[in-house]
């Protein structure tokens, strides 16, 4: 499974994008999806987790509130929708996807089996 992801951009603190995670030549049914990103000098760390079939949804606390990950009725694509942004928000931002329903652990990024290649999303004040 090959995942895309795209959307980023330049922003200034206050606005917002729009990211788009999609597969490549399949539908995600079946996969769970989550959205990670990383800052320079930093680790990865978890945004938002979506179950396969949308139902389910959870958040990085410093994101609650600002951001929306959601999935479309056709499970082709994933977005995250950020609004709000802010510099520390500024990061390399990931797609997943998790061959099952959903992990218990889907704040870690073990339980993904495929990962995009990131896309950047620059926060400026």
């Amino acid at each position: 499974v090959q995942l895309q992801a795209s959307g980023g951009g330049l922003v200034q603190a206050g606005g917002s994008l729009r990211l788009s995670c999609a597969a490549s030549g399949r539908t995600l049914t079946n996969f769970a999806m989550g959205w990670f990103r990383q800052a320079p000098g930093k680790e990865r760390e978890f945004v938002a987790a979506i179950s396969w079939s949308g139902g389910t949804t959870y958040y990085a606390d410093s994101v609650k509130g600002r951001f929306t990950i959601v999935r479309d009725s056709a499970l082709i694509t994933v977005y995250l929708q950020m609004v709000s942004l802010k510099p520390e928000d500024t990061a390399v931002y990931y797609c997943a996807a998790m061959r099952s329903r959903m992990s218990a652990s889907y704040y870690y990024a073990s339980p993904y089996h495929y990962w995009g290649q990131g896309t950047q999303v620059t926060v400026s004040s």
